[in-house]
Parts: C-alpha cells; structure tokens; sequence
C-alpha cells in the first residue's frame, strides 16, 4: 500500500478541531502560488468550485471535463435543495443537530470529525452563493425559506424552486469563469481522463484522451484533484446522467488509491418507475416533493382501481403509519425499503405493480394549486412529459432507483488519499455521509469541499512540493501513456459481436437484483461468480464501432463499461465481507423484526477500505480497517417512530 491509514483527525474538542487545525496548517506565501500548478479533474460543484477558488488564490489550475461545458456537469440535476444550520426558521436548528442527523442518517458509519467539519461550514455555503447571486427562495420578510428534508425534524433545506443544483452550478461556473478569464485557470472539456500518474509514490499527473479528436496527451502538476462524482451507473439504470462513471477513481484505485466503502449505495425512493426494457436512465422526482405529498397504496393487494376511486379507509399511508415522527420525510434507505416492502406483498401500483402513490391531493386543497405550482412546477413539469399524467389531478406514481454513493475513493482529514498528492472531493470520496446520505447533503459537502476544506488543507501537502513539478518527459509518464493507448487499441480489435450497451445492461440488472435494494450471502456469492465470466466475454466479445482518432462515443463508453466489470466485483466483495446491514447497506440476514436495519457495532463500526492486487481471479483486494471513534454520539439503534 503507497503512504499509510491515517486520518490525521486533530486532537482537542470536536467544536474546535477545524479552527485549531487551520491555525496551525503549513501555508504557502501568495508570491509561491504561482509555482504551482494544480490539476483538477471534474468541474461540478466540488471540482468548479475547487478551480475557482484554487485560481483566486493565485494557484495555475487545468481543470478537466468530459462534458462540453462545466455548466453541463452532472450536479445540475440535483433539484430539491442544500442544508445548512442557519435556524432561520427559528425551529431549534443548530450545527450540532445537523451534524448529528447526519451521523444518524448514515447509520453511524461516517468519521465524526469530518462530519462535524461539514456542518460547521454549511452555512458560509449560504453566504457564499447568495453574495454570488442565487436565487434562493425567499419568504415574504425577505428572509431565504427553508423547507424539510428527509431524516430532520427542523427545515434547514435551502432551495431554488425545484433547480437548486443548476442555480448552484452556475454560480460556480461564473467563479470558475472569472478564473478562466483572468488566466489562473486553464480550462480542458470533453477530456477525459484515463489514467494517474505517480512519480516517486506521489500523484504528479493524469493520462487524458480528447473526446473530440482521440488525442492521448500527458499533464503534469504538483498535485491532482479528483472530483469526478459517483458510479451509480455501474447498475445501468440510475438517476445519473448516463455519462457519470467510475473510471477516473478506480483508475487511481489500480494506482494505488484505496477505495472505501464500494457497497455503500443510495437508492432514492422517489423516482419514476421503469416504463420498458429498452430504457437507458431513470429520473429522479425531488425528495422535497415529500414535503408537501403522502405517499400511499391500497391496503389490498391486487387493487388496481384508479386511484381517486379508493377511499380514504381503503387506503395504507405506510410511512405514516410505521415512522409517525417524520411520516414522509423517513430517509431516504427506510422508504426506498418500505416501499418494496408495500410492493413485494402485491400492493404496488401501475402496470408493473412496482410503484407507489405520491398524492398532493390534501396539499392543493390545505393551500391551493398556486402554491404548489410555486414550490415544485418544474418537477411537476418534468412528470408529465414523461408520464403523460397531470399530478395536480393524479398523483404520482413513484419507486426507488439507484441514485447517490456514500463509497468513494478513501481520504483522511485533509481530503487526501493515502496516495500524497492525491486529493479527493465530493461524491468521489467517501468521508462524510456513512452507509446512507441524507437529502440535500451531496450539494453541501460539494461546496463545503471544494470552496471551504480543500484550499485550507491543501497547501500542507504543497509547501514542501515547491520546485518538483516532474516533466511529461520522464518514464513515467511514458507508461501510463503506452499502456492508455494499448487498452484504447485492444478494445477496438476485439470486433466482436455484442454491443457495448448489452453487456452494461447485463451487468447492471446482475448487481440491482444481488447487490441492490437488499442482499444475502447466496445472491453476493452468485455475483461473485457470474461477474468475472461476464468480463471474461466481454474483452473477447464486444464490438466496438469506430477508431481511436476521433469522436467516437462507443469507445468512450467500452472504457467506462470495461472499469465497471471490475469495480462490480469490488463492490461486491464489500458487501459480502460487511456481514451487517446498515444503512444503504440492507443484508436481509441482519435485520430487526421490524425489518429495519441491524448493524453489528462490534465487529463493522470501521470504514473498510481495499487496496488492488489485480482482479480476483489474480489476487482478492487486500482489506484494510480504520476504526471509527465515536466520542460525541451515541451508537444506538437508528430509529424514526
């Protein structure tokens, strides 16, 4: 393993590890700043707001995406808001009630201090972004609103109708703009990168192919940023935009980055059903939409009477009647299993029978259609292009889908991996929400990284670094280059007889029904069995279209699927070996008889993070173990009756 599991957690109260740990951090002079140049890979929320901040302080930053622009980053799909501790609803919020809901909601698997960490920050995130012009909606005071989100009792979700990510995004993006503009960052899109290059065991350079011309080209910097989101595509079907991948972290993961916790996956309960068999993305219906709608099925099974035909005594407000302290604002692992649970009994609605009632029937009458239209029409919108249904007169029908992932690649305090030089940010590390993120967190810890921790933490690693800056001359560089375009030109030769898309496909209805909403140790080990022989297939039977010298999406995505047949035994090898449920994480052999959750706080309370040692048919990952020190909460059995 390169460099060692220490979270460098600092010591002292919780209350003052971030201020104590700023104070006593090495600097670097502003006149050094420019010595430095700094790769950035990923400009969504984490990575823009990163190079904005990273450029304004004086640093050369080359920012990377495989998007045409960063205002096409996949954080513009985020809808329903942003938390913060501001308690401008005056409900008794404080930062201390954020941090804990957040520990809670993951099921007590995150590091406390890099949690408390991101609720101290969240509300310099507010400030921030309204000083940059976002329309946050307001009250009639004037004051911002807040609304609720899923596993809090106070509204602390801040949010821009229903477009809050968007609106972010392009307030990073003017930041990130202004730095282009003033010539301290230089922007790469549709780039990809393909590979990490370590000099001396330190991240010193990527591997990048032009998605436009098929141009291999080599980057030197004196330190690499990931911000490359998740890889909940590795299930085919998602709410992610169907570009959004694992190949930059687990790339770094065969460099020698350890990846944390793979199996700890999202799936979101309020999404809208699968329609076909040929469908290629799921979309995703706001939590925020709980706010103000019920969710509910026939109390009997088989009922398929429209629903404004089923009486209200006729009708089961499951979440309700099982969590009556949150009701429908349960989180989001809790839903998404009650309502395969309301399903599986033969109570689900729709066609399929995998679906559920999401009703604003009592909303609109309690505050009027007008109201409503206010707070969410775009996602209202949005349903009815795709459903054809109007749900101000029907309600909606939803059901659980693969949304965010809590794994990602392991960092310690400082956004670090235990490759030097190697920082990771946002969904593509693994380090603030445990087994299961709550709502509108992912845009938080976005920001809180990129504009807030990572340009206080990352001048420690530069200080000593100044004037070591290698040259894409050295042999290094050479490699990963060679080795880039050997893999490009051996998944062009194959010419074989499937397309790229089946064999996602494939894999990805594999991992949803063995390693989805719920798993066991049969169904883990079947996977297990079946994935290597699915990879196996599909370096000796994949048909890629095209050639390596210009735009050719097949091949782009051939990489990517290539990434996720190895990643997927990863993952599931996480999951087999966390013999508990916890969070996200639902082992059906490890549950209360209430069918919620049961962790085992004596042998998991650890993050597991796994080094490579070649695909598991050359060597199993090897586990390594940080423990997870509690010394502010409680470990108890999450509850939200």
């Amino acid at each position: 393993m390169i460099g060692t599991l220490d979270a460098r957690v600092p010591h002292g109260p919780r209350a003052q590890k971030w201020t104590t740990h700023k104070d006593h951090a090495r600097l670097v002079a502003p006149n050094n700043r420019r010595k430095f140049e700094i790769i950035v890979v990923g400009s969504g929320l984490a990575g823009g707001s990163a190079a904005a901040t990273l450029g304004e302080l004086g640093y050369n930053v080359k920012c990377f995406c495989y998007q045409d622009s960063p205002r096409r980053a996949h954080s513009i799909a985020a809808q329903g808001g942003i938390n913060a501790a501001k308690n401008y609803q005056n409900d008794g919020d404080s930062v201390f009630r954020l941090f804990y809901d957040t520990i809670k909601g993951g099921d007590f698997r995150a590091r406390e201090a890099n949690v408390y960490r991101l609720a101290e920050v969240s509300n310099l995130i507010i400030d921030q972004c309204v000083e940059q012009g976002v329309p946050f909606a307001r009250e009639y005071s004037g004051l911002l609103a807040n609304r609720s989100f899923g596993g809090a009792q106070v509204s602390r979700t801040f949010y821009a109708r229903g477009q809050t990510g968007q609106q972010l995004l392009l307030g990073a993006y003017q930041a990130l703009s202004r730095q282009i503009a003033a010539g301290t960052v230089d922007m790469f899109p549709q780039t990809e990168m393909l590979d990490l290059v370590l000099i001396d065991g330190h991240a010193k350079g990527i591997i990048t192919r032009s998605l436009v011309t098929g141009k291999i080209e080599a980057h030197a910097g004196d330190a690499v940023v990931l911000a490359t989101g998740g890889y909940g595509n590795v299930f085919y079907l998602s709410t992610n935009a169907r570009g959004c991948n694992v190949t930059a972290t687990y790339r770094a993961y065969k460099k020698g980055a350890l990846f944390a916790n793979p199996c700890f996956t999202q799936i979101h309960p309020t999404c809208i059903p699968v329609s076909g068999e040929n469908q290629s993305k799921l979309t995703l219906m706001s939590e925020s939409l709980r706010n103000d709608g019920r969710v509910w099925v026939p109390k009997q099974a088989g009922d398929k009477r429209p629903p404004a035909q089923i009486p209200e005594a006729e009708r089961d407000y499951y979440l309700e009647r099982k969590y009556p302290s949150f009701g429908n604002l349960a989180p989001r692992d809790i839903s998404s299993r009650a309502a395969k649970e309301v399903c599986d009994e033969g109570r689900g609605v729709g066609e399929s029978g995998r679906g559920v009632y999401l009703d604003f029937a009592d909303a609109i009458a309690r505050l009027g259609e007008s109201t409503i239209r206010e707070r969410y029409g775009n996602l209202f919108h949005i349903y009815e292009k795709i459903t054809g249904e109007n749900a101000y007169r029907r309600p909606m029908r939803i059901y659980p889908a693969v949304h965010y992932t809590m794994g990602g690649l392991w960092v310690d305090y400082n956004l670090m991996s235990n490759v030097p030089g190697l920082h990771v940010i946002g969904e593509a590390n693994f380090s603030d929400h445990g087994a299961n993120r709550l709502g509108a967190s992912a845009l938080m810890q976005g920001l809180a990284d990129g504009y807030f921790v990572l340009p206080y933490t990352l001048p420690a690693y530069l200080a000593p670094q100044i004037g070591k800056r290698p040259s894409i001359d050295r042999p290094e560089f050479h490699q990963a280059e060679t080795e880039v375009r050997t893999r490009t030109e051996k998944l062009l030769a194959i010419n074989g007889k499937r397309s790229v898309d089946s064999f996602h496909r494939e894999l990805g209805l594999l991992l949803w029904d063995k390693c989805g909403m719920a798993r066991n140790e049969a169904g883990l080990r079947e996977a297990l069995g079946r994935i290597p022989k699915l990879r196996e297939e599909f370096w000796r039977d994949v048909r890629v279209l095209g050639d390596g010298e210009a735009l050719n999406q097949s091949l782009e995505r051939a990489g990517r699927v290539a990434d996720f047949l190895e990643f997927a035994e990863l993952m599931c090898t996480d999951a087999l070996t966390r013999d508990e449920s916890c969070g996200g994480h639902f082992r059906e052999e490890h549950q209360t008889p209430d069918g919620e959750a049961l962790r085992d706080d004596e042998n998991f309370t650890d993050v597991f993070a796994w080094e490579y040692q070649g695909n598991g048919s050359i060597a199993a990952p090897k586990l390594h173990r940080e423990p997870l020190n509690f010394e502010t909460v409680q470990l108890t059995q999450r509850s939200y009756k």
